[in-house]
């Protein structure tokens, strides 16, 4: 079957109440046929489940679809994309150890290769993600880890998954990339030799804004590490959530289309707008990664970045005038949000940090959604023209 039917048709086995849609598992823990059958699944002899914090037919079922999805071998579900950011990080990693990381990352993600891990004696050395060539002279003897994030957050730079892919195997080095804002359905990273690929499911994958959860998907050996991390500091994924992102999955394809129809046609309207300076989405002809992009993605993405003129006072009346797009800085919605990066997602950042990942303090960041775009071209106007 395609892709796109397994992510519909694949879930867990049916109860004896022959149930069409998977049921909510919502247990705490499981009980065992007898004593001797409780040890053969805490010593790894059967499968089974014991404890909704180590596994949970919910949480499988969301990670079955995950992973085929990817092409990978094995994954685990966490509480949120962040716990998913940290754990597939902290459980491979060993204090002396650097990483090799696109500057252009989330807000929060950059926090912790900044203040978090160098508690630990973990570095991180940041290379431009638009210039390959320069990322072979940041890998250092100690060097563990390759992080990236592409589409990046929210400048939508694009790394070259192939050269990354090679400078990883190369250098012995685990390449982790960060897939949310592409999804499986617009590229999967362990094609071009990804060891992991770390979601936040509170995005596309939910599509509706209802859960937060997130995902780490890759080879098993190293999915075998941060399970025992993981199942040892505690962020799983509730069964609920995970009930929730996997139904959200039968849809995804289907919904990423839309985004990514929307997102391709508000792009290019913005771009013939007199009062806005740039626009930036992957499959512009006017991206300086076009080529590259329509290389490894099949769709451009539900993501649109652009600046108004005036700076960080235009930018915020702008968006006070807007009367139907949602001021958030979640994205992935079924609903088009907007937010100012320079003073929400990316505040932590220093002004030449921003400037060095391409923030201005004039640019703005809309996840396109589900609405038909010309209503939402038409409150961007109205909106621009109010903030004039």
């Amino acid at each position: 079957m395609k892709k796109e039917t397994e992510a519909i048709r694949k879930q867990t086995e049916r109860t004896q109440y022959r149930e069409h849609s998977s049921p909510i598992f919502l247990t705490s823990s499981f009980v065992f046929n007898s004593a001797e059958h409780a040890k053969a699944i805490f010593d790894e002899e059967v499968e089974g489940h014991s404890y909704s914090r180590f596994g949970n037919p919910n949480t499988e079922e969301f990670i079955e679809k995950l992973k085929y999805l990817e092409g990978c071998e094995d994954g685990f579900a966490f509480a949120t994309g962040m716990s998913a950011v940290f754990s597939g990080i902290a459980a491979l990693l060993n204090s002396g150890d650097h990483i090799v990381a696109s500057r252009s990352l989330f807000g929060a993600t950059h926090s912790l290769f900044t203040k978090i891990f160098p508690k630990w004696n973990i570095s991180c050395s940041y290379v431009d993600i638009d210039k390959p060539e320069t990322w072979e002279n940041a890998i250092n003897p100690n060097t563990k880890m390759l992080y990236l994030e592409s589409p990046s957050n929210p400048g939508l730079e694009i790394a070259d998954l192939t050269y990354a892919g090679k400078l990883a195997k190369k250098h012995n080095l685990i390449f982790n990339i960060d897939n949310c804002f592409a999804t499986p359905v617009i590229q999967t990273p362990a094609d071009y030799g990804a060891d992991l690929v770390t979601h936040s499911a509170t995005k596309f994958i939910d599509g509706q804004g209802r859960v937060l959860g997130g995902a780490v998907v890759g080879r098993k050996d190293l999915i075998n590490q941060i399970r025992i991390f993981a199942r040892t500091t505690g962020p799983s994924l509730s069964p609920f959530n995970a009930w929730i992102l996997s139904k959200s999955i039968e849809t995804l394809s289907l919904r990423m289309e839309r985004h990514c129809f929307n997102a391709l046609e508000i792009a290019k309207e913005l771009k013939k707008n007199s009062e806005i300076n740039f626009v930036r989405y992957p499959f512009l002809p006017s991206h300086p990664q076009f080529e590259l992009a329509k290389k490894q993605m099949k769709m451009g993405g539900g993501l649109v970045s652009f600046e108004v003129k005036g700076g960080v006072e235009r930018a915020m009346k702008f968006i006070n005038n807007l009367k139907m797009l949602s001021v958030t800085s979640n994205l992935g919605d079924s609903r088009t949000t907007i937010t100012h990066p320079a003073t929400t997602t990316h505040s932590k950042l220093a002004e030449q940090e921003r400037l060095d990942v391409k923030i201005t303090q004039g640019m703005v960041r809309m996840s396109v959604g589900l609405e038909n775009y010309e209503d939402i071209l038409e409150d961007i106007f109205q909106a621009l023209e109010k903030s004039k």
